[in-house]
């Protein structure tokens, strides 16, 4: 069975949490240009590598970052995001 460790609840079944995708700085929505706020929403970056993303432990609501390397799935590290 695969585990994750959420920064809370401790390592938990991979199956209780929710991926939701790489973390990205968002644009200032007031200062960013119709194309930049499109790249934002719309481009992801596939290149396998260590990549930032949002995960879930969906049973009690913890919202926190693992640093991951996708090109192995091996996970780096999780924290609660700041």
């Amino acid at each position: 069975m695969k585990l994750l460790t959420c920064p809370i609840n401790g390592p938990r079944p991979v199956s209780e949490f929710a991926y939701w995708g790489e973390l990205r700085p968002m644009p200032v929505p007031e200062q960013a240009s119709d194309a930049q706020w499109a790249d934002y929403v719309f481009n992801r970056n596939g290149a396998a590598g260590i990549k930032k993303e949002w995960w879930c432990h969906t049973p009690s609501g913890v919202w926190f970052t693992v640093e991951r390397n996708t090109a192995t799935d091996e996970v780096l590290r999780t924290y609660l995001h700041k």
